[in-house]
């Protein structure tokens, strides 16, 4: 594998006195989609967390492109190109479909994505785009969440549950464009509860128990026994 765009070492996480991550060592080449799966407290969306700022970290715990980020601030880690979809799309009420679009920008970085950039990407959004954002669809919300994430240009995006509460054919066409976006050189790290989805657009699969990685490798080499021990521990 090419040098790691992100790169973590040893990485612990606490919420108060829980520890949540024991130790984390994870490496992601510039490209990459990697999805990490694992059951419902894990670990994976405290990786993302701590990974973006939103929790502390040791400064040498976490690397991007090659410079420590760990214990950064969450603006400062956007403004070196990291951007996060969260769990549950959290748009703002009372702001447009554009307006929360505007908001993914205020840390932009040099690059493609602009509102045009957006529109074509997601052409349900442009006829929507007066609209509050939560009187969309949950597809179009979560659409608009993407959108925000990438109007900041991110060299790194972090997805979190992009399936959650979609029916199948709008997780099929937020996946598909995730892929397209992917495929012109941004690197993601998606959690997906649906094994089946996180095999079919990544690269590499990671599973967590218990704030742990139990299991790493090419997403068409694993078995399906493999990934069902590592993600039940069974």
């Amino acid at each position: 594998m090419s040098a790691p765009l992100l790169a973590t070492r040893k990485l612990d996480a606490f919420y108060g006195d829980f520890q949540a991550l024991f130790g984390v060592d994870l490496a992601i080449a510039p490209g990459e989609i990697v999805a990490l799966v694992g059951a419902n407290g894990a670990g994976k969306s405290t990786l993302l967390k701590t990974i973006c700022g939103l929790l502390p970290a040791l400064p040498d715990a976490i690397a991007f492109d090659g410079a420590g980020i760990g214990g950064l601030a969450t603006g400062q880690i956007v403004r070196r190109g990291i951007a996060l979809v969260p769990e549950g799309r959290r748009l703002f009420a009372s702001l447009s479909v554009e307006d929360n679009l505007r908001m993914g920008a205020y840390a932009s970085q040099p690059g493609r994505w602009n509102l045009d950039a957006i529109y074509a990407l997601f052409p349900a959004l442009r006829e929507r785009r007066v609209a509050p954002a939560t009187s969309l669809s949950g597809g179009e919300q979560q659409m608009v969440a993407i959108g925000r994430a990438l109007m900041s240009n991110p060299r790194l995006l972090l997805c979190d549950e992009l399936s959650l509460g979609l029916a199948p054919v709008l997780v099929k066409e937020i996946y598909r464009a995730l892929v397209e976006v992917c495929s012109e050189g941004l690197t993601a790290l998606i959690v997906e509860q649906d094994v089946s989805i996180a095999r079919t657009v990544s690269r590499r699969l990671v599973c967590m128990q218990e704030g742990r990685i139990t299991l790493e490798g090419a997403s068409a080499d694993l078995t399906s026994d493999q990934v069902s021990r590592a993600y039940f521990g069974v």
